[in-house]
């Protein structure tokens, strides 16, 4: 059989991405075929980071080709291309960051950012470059998290260098305020402050900033829709009723200022004892996935109630650092893959690929 680039396009095609929800062809993920006398050999480039997903599909489109090539031996490389993505209508973007992607919830207690951090180091671990703002000016939580309590550099009067933790740049006003000072401040203030807190650290060359936002649908989340440009939102949410009503409110504030949602994540999802090994849905069941129908955005995971979450958390290493092979960090990767492909499908900027005109006087 003479195997032309058709009939490989042809296979390719009924490979359904698990991340992408499409084919590699139809998102132009094939960028090279080229069919020699022995060979084979593929080159895939997707728009989304996938260190850990890269073997997989490999090893799942060499199986998919071997049916008409099974006398040449098949090389396909995969690689990735992060590209800066479109943000709301009139808001300039940030220097040094290519998309900001908001992880909000309607309700405190889901563990929005426990699940915040470990995404970041999820995509860090998957081959980005990765920075997470605490945008909870009245209680941050993520020096902690990050196991950083050091002071960031000043860089003249109004510049400050991310703090560096985990191989992600970070930024809080914990790192500015001791400890136990309470921010006793009026919402004008809050929304200011973190503004300078985004545009005053020099961020560098980041493929995504996390911003962990406080619960709710306040001051923040409006500054966030009005001042701040982002990429999209992800929203983090329990399978219980209770936070399922808050959830929407969320859902429903992030589609009116035009932010995007990539998804929903829900957290808490199974509890196993770590005793009998029995396993119970505590805070009830198929919440999130409920929630993402309803809404037709995607359902991008689901994470277990552990122990382990928790206390590594609290010790400043984040489950992804602290088992990085570990089921649940690889849930997280997961989560993080998911997110990332859903955000490469949506419309690019290239407002970064045009040079600036001045006009000056002579």
């Amino acid at each position: 059989m003479n195997i032309t680039e058709q009939h490989i396009t042809n296979l390719l095609k009924n490979y359904r991405d698990p991340y992408l929800q499409q084919d590699l062809v139809s998102v132009k993920a094939i960028k090279n075929i080229v069919i020699s006398a022995n060979a084979i050999n593929i080159a895939i480039q997707l728009g989304f980071p996938a260190h850990g997903y890269q073997a997989q599909l490999q090893t799942q489109l060499t199986r998919l080709l071997k049916d008409i090539a099974a006398d040449k031996q098949i090389n396909i490389t995969v690689e990735w291309s992060i590209q800066a993505h479109s943000v709301q209508p009139g808001i300039k973007t940030l220097a040094g960051v290519k998309n900001i992607i908001a992880v909000g919830s309607g309700k405190g207690g889901v563990g929005k950012s426990t699940t915040s951090v470990n995404l970041a180091l999820a995509l860090a671990a998957e081959g980005a470059q990765v920075g997470i703002l605490d945008a909870d000016i009245y209680g941050p939580n993520q020096p902690q998290m990050l196991g950083a309590q050091q002071k960031p550099e000043s860089k003249g009067e109004r510049h400050l260098s991310p703090v560096m933790a985990h191989g992600l740049q970070s930024m809080s006003i914990g790192y500015l305020v001791e400890t136990d000072t309470p921010m006793i401040w009026r919402g004008p203030m809050v929304t200011t402050a973190l503004q300078q807190l985004l545009h005053d650290t020099e961020w560098q060359q980041l493929d995504y900033l996390i911003i962990d936002l406080p619960p709710g649908t306040g001051d923040i989340q409006l500054t966030l829709a009005q001042k701040i440009p982002v990429s999209g939102a992800v929203i983090v949410t329990t399978p219980q009723d209770i936070a399922l009503l808050d959830v929407r409110k969320a859902i429903g504030m992030f589609q009116k200022v035009n932010i995007p949602v990539l998804g929903v994540i829900e957290n808490m999802s199974l509890h196993t004892c770590g005793q009998c090994g029995h396993t119970e849905s505590i805070f009830g069941q198929g919440g999130g996935e409920r929630i993402a129908e309803q809404y037709q955005v995607p359902f991008l995971g689901a994470l277990p109630l552990d122990i382990r979450i928790r206390k590594q958390v609290d010790s400043g290493n984040p489950t992804v650092v602290a088992e990085p092979d570990g089921d649940i960090a690889s849930r997280y990767r997961d989560i993080a893959r998911h997110v990332a492909a859903q955000l490469s499908l949506k419309a690019k900027d290239y407002s970064g690929r045009f040079p600036t005109i001045k006009v000056e006087d002579r």
